[in-house]
């Protein structure tokens, strides 16, 4: 029987693009969406129409409950969990680090880093009980470039998740559990929109070695290569999709 994959944030950009791929390569797919109903049953849709196997589920990952139930549906619709892709997260628009409501903080850190974290410990839960799986998170190379001016928050909540997938790995390595995270650098997806510039991507893409902004399906291979039983033995890894920068 093929492996379940679960995908935070599936409905667009490099969420979908992993959920699709994956299903491509024969992994049942739990799509997982906070708002766009539409999106996400449009990426289900079209893994069906592939031959694949997939389902939407609605939930908000910085609820915990939500997040019990995301997986107890997914279990449901498709069995156990055997891998998870940490790809919810959000970006606001620019601004100077003095003028960063404490509301916006607390949304930024709810969903990039406590929605990891419930994720997850929900998935760890499980994956003890079933003797191993895969997890891996979404970074960005804003963790290393604090992206001053602009975003310190969203910056903020993914050196986080750097340090959690550490820290994760090294836990639960033992147990045949590998934990990784894959940081993107310039990606031409609609979240660059969010920073209120939507020409972002290409703005940058001269200060980018490769002369370009990536694509969400480069990001997507290298996530499900972090998956796959080709990775066998890649624990606590960072992998860098930017680039060169």
């Amino acid at each position: 029987m093929s492996k379940v994959l679960l995908v935070t944030g599936g409905s667009r950009g490099i969420g979908a693009e992993v959920c699709s791929l994956a299903a491509a390569q024969g992994w049942r797919v739990a799509v997982n969406y906070r708002n766009d109903e539409v999106a996400a049953t449009g990426v289900v849709a079209g893994i069906k129409e592939a031959g694949g196997e997939a389902v939407a589920i609605k939930a908000n990952v910085a609820v915990a409950d939500d997040v019990v139930r995301l997986f107890a549906e997914t279990e449901k619709a498709l069995g156990p969990v055997d891998g998870l892709v940490n790809c919810a997260g959000i970006l606001r628009r620019s601004s100077a680090f003095v003028d960063i409501s404490d509301e916006r903080w607390a949304e930024m850190i709810g969903t990039n880093l406590m929605g990891t974290v419930l994720c997850a410990r929900e998935a760890a839960r499980s994956m003890l009980n079933r003797g191993g799986g895969v997890i891996v998170n979404l970074s960005s190379m804003a963790s290393v470039f604090g992206a001053a001016g602009e975003a310190v928050d969203y910056a903020a909540s993914k050196g986080a998740v750097d340090v959690l997938t550490i820290g994760l790995s090294r836990e639960f390595a033992k147990f045949g559990i590998r934990v990784n995270a894959v940081r993107p650098g310039v990606i031409d997806t609609e979240m660059q929109t969010s920073s209120g510039d939507g020409q972002r991507a290409a703005k940058l893409a001269p200060s980018v070695p490769m002369q370009r902004a990536g694509r969400a399906a480069e990001v997507a291979e290298a996530i499900i290569w972090l998956l796959s039983d080709k990775a066998s033995y890649v624990a606590g890894a960072i992998l860098a999709v930017s680039g060169g920068r």
